[in-house]
């Protein structure tokens, strides 16, 4: 009987636990930090369900569940974590801090995972981070903050081309710029600038306001890469703007900043009667009677004594102290089935070199609609007007603005006696340049997708999406008749319109099934549709009645041409991952692609990846070990394609109009046709381990890759009889080979006091394998060649100034006794041999400052500047001298690498030459900022939810031998040349105040 009446209780029992459990009931509660403050934005999810909830700007939240239902709650920057649902109705959780984040919801291709469950290599950067950096483009504020990812300015000029490489150069004429992916739109990041500003090109991605970005993920290896196939074997860069909350009151947030930019460091120049006596010596040094040297005086013919010359200090007058203006203001929010944000934006700054001015306008819209609770549809949306006056800068005479203030002669006069302005060899008068230069452009830009996601059932999803990357580049140039390029011609006039237009059309069906605690599984399977569509017109007009006049239409000649191109893109991907117990990890992909810009038989690419981890956290031996919280080693392999940066019709056999034959059109051939040309494809193997110690206060991160590249897109050159100069073939094969290390440590975590250091470093092995013929970069500096590393400078070494003649000594490679073209040797390279950054945050009640240096350590740079400023007297009127020519050799005995000047011989007339092959390492201090939030008791009185000051500087402090003002220089945006400087403006050092409120 008593058996009996037990088995009764415990059915009751069991019955009415299942009656529990199928009882939907409403959940709600609140989230905190582990020091008790609200924690807005965290989710609160069904664990194995696609259903959850958003906490709003209070930390609460509300949805409904069953008792025995498991919540997953989890914050960007906090642990994890679990609670079963029970008989309570509310509830109250708070989150851990974690500094290395190794629980937080990593951004991946086409979904999100838990970056303890990544296979791959992936680095994701918290906008948050790196927002204050006054920069034009998100991708310089991520210079030194990801691990393997090499990001330098080319010129101190807002929104002009940067150099981002992710795990070394993988291409000589295919691009090596990663794809960038925003909000799952896949954007241009190639410029549409037509003319041009002496090599140097704008960068699209400045269109995008760094304001509106939530977080930023790197994918690095093959594993992470592959789903994206033909686009990705330079890496993926996807950039997750900013979304309002369900089930959250509206927020508005505003931030204001201003602040000044100018040039810490600029080139030290030869003073006027410096100048004029090194002349003469040259003079005399030629062999040349003393009596016709060209500084004596003007009573016997020459231009006044060395001691009688003027000294004018142009670099002064053409850098300034540039205003910084920056403004965002958002608003975001939602109910239980709609959420929102909003954003507008407004910046403005002006370069420390005179004539250059960005600035740009923004719109931001996203919007996420539930229709049912398992129908959704959304939108994100980016409207933006970026305007630049722009001028020459880089290589060039032709209205090059900063040589005419750097180059020319500085004890030649401005103006002419009669008040006229002085004419000048080979430049422009630099007063005509800044008070007449007229270059303008204007990029408006529209980046959105709108999107349908359908849970067919539980964990199965269907989404289908539209997107749109729309720019139109207008640009302007007018040089009026006081430059030497307008004198000319009477005017010159220049107009281009460039319009760019990328589509595409993508569904996924995703697929997650748990089937109890031991095995996860995901299926991902999609196909992408994309045709790219660009357009150019341009029209140039000369002679026009006067300076008044500036419009194409006054000329009196005009010319016009245009042109059209498109290329499509199909593809058909799939992705699988399946875990066992969360401790035994595996996934692996598919991508094949078909490109129209090979021809028949070669269209398609095939990419798969695939990789493993093993989490030994969760094996019997560690799992009790408190110190050790997380210890996974990873590997993978897998292959990605490249087609960009070639020609949409490089297979192609082209003819082409306008060449006409009396009064009749014509055609010619311009292009041979290569029927084999097929994708250049890099392979890459990745090792990596991820650790995690006491409770996650430090998070260690260390990759191994090996990354090769074969049939290369190469252009290469065709004998003249051919009647082509060149064809696109496969031909080549480079190699990178790294290592990578990161650690986020959270050294002090108390509730008034908090301090958190990152630190990260990698070093990577480029090398050329393969190359049937060298090839000479856009500047002949730089050679490629088998055997050799990209970015090679190329030259005749100098071994010493012999200290009885004087004359510099060069080493005779051959030894035939002459020093000619055959004696040039390779001498380093732009590629640094190590890189990274470091960065401290430290929180002491409402203050908070955020130190952050980057460094680079083994690259070479061409200071090519001094090339010229360094002439020996060879150029006279035509080029400054630097005060590094005083230490030149003048007498038997002298020690010196500067040789004796004369306009004769070796010594000034070889280009280019080791002695300016300089060091480019350097230390910077890349970013200061110090905030302090004020109290909330202050605000609540106001009506204010938060508010918080700063001060922010960047660049304040380098440490570099360089001779140049700064390092980080490049002549040109061609991707073959890197590290050449000449007539290129340096980083500026900057100072802001800025003000964030939430309301």
């Amino acid at each position: 009987m008593q058996k009996l009446l037990f088995a009764g209780v415990v059915w009751l029992l069991s019955f009415g636990g299942l009656l529990a459990q199928s009882t939907v009931t409403r959940l709600s509660g609140t989230v905190r930090t582990d020091n008790g403050e609200p924690l807005p934005g965290a989710n609160v999810v069904l664990k194995n369900q696609t259903k959850g909830a958003t906490t709003d700007a209070n930390g609460l939240f509300s949805l409904e569940a069953r008792s025995g239902d498991e919540l997953v709650i989890s914050a960007i920057g906090y642990q994890t974590t679990q609670v079963k649902v029970g008989l309570k109705t509310t509830l109250d959780v708070s989150l851990r801090e974690s500094a290395s984040q190794l629980n937080e919801v990593v951004v991946v291709g086409y979904g999100t995972q838990d970056r303890k469950n990544l296979v791959g290599s992936v680095s994701q950067v918290n906008a948050d981070e790196i927002k204050n950096r006054p920069v034009a483009s998100f991708d310089q504020q991520l210079q030194g903050r990801a691990a393997g990812v090499q990001v330098a300015a080319n010129t101190g000029v807002p929104g002009d081309g940067i150099f981002f490489r992710i795990r070394g150069t993988t291409s000589i004429n295919a691009s090596n710029d990663p794809l960038y992916v925003v909000d799952g739109v896949f954007v241009n990041n190639q410029s549409l600038q037509k003319i041009t500003t002496q090599g140097q090109s704008n960068n699209p991605l400045a269109d995008i306001n760094p304001a509106d970005i939530e977080s930023i993920s790197i994918l690095k290896d093959a594993e992470a890469t592959a789903i994206y196939g033909a686009r990705a074997a330079n890496g993926v860069v996807l950039i997750t703007t900013k979304r309002g909350a369900y089930n959250s009151k509206t927020k508005v947030s505003l931030n204001a900043s201003v602040g000044q930019a100018w040039a810490p460091k600029l080139w030290d120049l030869a003073t006027g009667p410096e100048h004029a006596t090194i002349i003469n010596e040259a003079w005399i040094n030629d062999g040349k009677p003393a009596a016709t040297r060209p500084f004596r005086p003007v009573s016997e013919g020459g231009r006044g004594l060395p001691e009688e010359q003027p000294t004018y200090d142009r670099l002064r007058d053409i850098f300034r102290t540039g205003a910084l203006q920056n403004y965002d203001l958002a608003v975001s929010g939602g109910t239980k089935q709609t959420r929102f944000y909003l954003g507008g934006g407004y910046t403005s700054q002006q370069a420390t070199l005179r004539t250059n001015d960005f600035s740009r306008a923004s719109f931001k819209l996203n919007l996420d609609q539930d229709i049912t609770d398992k129908i959704r549809i959304g939108t994100s949306n980016i409207f933006s007007q970026s305007n630049r006056t722009n001028a020459r800068v880089g290589d060039g005479p032709q209205g090059g603005i900063l040589q005419a203030a750097l180059h020319t002669p500085t004890y030649l006069p401005k103006f002419n006696t009669d008040g006229t302005y002085a004419k000048w060899a080979g430049f422009d008068n630099l007063d005509v340049l800044i008070n007449n230069t007229d270059m303008h452009s204007t990029s408006t830009r529209y980046i959105g997708n709108i999107y349908g996601e359908f849970d067919i059932s539980r964990g199965l999803k269907l989404r289908s999406s539209w997107s749109l990357d729309y720019n139109n580049y207008d640009e302007y140039e007018y040089w009026n008749t006081l430059t030497n390029r307008g004198s000319a011609s009477k005017g010159l006039a220049t107009s281009s319109v460039s319009k760019n237009t990328i589509w595409i059309n993508e569904q996924t069906l995703s697929y997650r099934k748990s089937v109890g605690n031991q095995h996860n599984v995901g299926i991902l399977v999609g196909n992408t549709l994309q045709g790219n569509v660009a357009t150019q017109t341009l029209a140039q007009g000369t002679n026009f009645p006067s300076d008044a006049f500036k419009q194409i239409a006054s000329a009196s000649v005009t010319t016009a041409s245009s042109t059209r191109n498109q290329y499509n893109l199909v593809s058909f991907f799939g992705r699988a991952d399946y875990n066992f117990a969360k401790t035994y990890f595996f996934e692996a992909s598919l991508r094949a692609d078909a490109s129209s810009k090979f021809a028949q038989g070669h269209q398609w690419g095939y990419f798969p990846s695939a990789g493993v981890a093993w989490q030994l956290k969760q094996e019997n031996f560690l799992r009790d070990v408190s110190l050790v919280n997380d210890l996974k080693v990873r590997a993978s392999v897998g292959w990605t394609g490249n087609q960009n940066g070639i020609g949409n019709y490089a297979s192609r056999g082209l003819w082409g109009g306008g060449n006409n034959y009396l009064d009749n059109p014509g055609t010619t051939p311009v292009q041979l046709a290569n029927p084999d040309l097929k994708w250049e494809t890099t392979r890459q193997t990745n090792i990596g381990l991820n650790i995690g110690l006491w409770n996650n206060r430090i998070g260690v991160e260390v990759n191994a890759y090996s990354k090769y590249t074969y049939d290369l897109l190469l252009q290469v050159p065709l004998a003249q009889s051919s009647g082509f100069a060149s064809i696109y073939r496969n031909d080549g094969e480079i190699s990178n080979r790294g290592l990578e290390f990161a650690v986020n440590s959270q050294n002090i975590n108390k509730a008034d006091f908090q301090w958190n250091t990152s630190f990260n470093i990698a070093g990577n092995v480029n090398r050329i394998e393969k190359l049937s013929i060298p090839v000479d970069a856009s500047y002949a500096a730089e050679r490629m060649a088998q055997g050799q590393s990209f970015h090679s400078f190329y030259v005749y070494k100098q071994l010493y100034v012999d200290p009885k003649t004087g004359d510099a000594v060069y080493d005779d490679v051959n030894k035939d006794g002459k020093i000619t073209v055959a004696d040039k040797q390779f001498y380093g390279s732009a590629l640094p041999k190590f890189f990274g950054g470091l960065n401290n945050t430290v929180a002491y009640k409402g203050f908070d400052l955020s130190v952050f240096f980057n460094f680079s350590y083994g690259s070479k740079v061409l200071n090519n500047n001094r090339f010229f400023l360094e002439s020996g007297g060879t150029r006279d009127d035509r080029r400054a001298i630097n005060k590094n020519q005083l230490n030149r050799w003048q007498k038997e005995g002298d020690i010196t690498d500067v040789p004796r000047v004369t306009t004769i011989g070796n010594n000034y007339n070889l280009s280019p030459i080791s002695r300016f092959v300089e060091d480019g390492s350097f230390l910077r201090l890349n970013s200061l900022v110090l905030g302090y939030t004020i109290p909330k008791s202050v605000l609540r009185r106001l009506g204010v939810a938060s508010a918080r000051v700063y001060y922010s500087g960047s660049n304040l402090w380098l440490v570099s031998k360089y001779q140049g003002p700064d390092p980080e220089v490049n002549v040109t945006a061609d991707p073959t040349t890197q590290g050449y400087d000449l007539g290129t403006p340096p980083q500026p050092r900057t100072a802001q105040f800025g003000l964030n409120l939430t309301f």
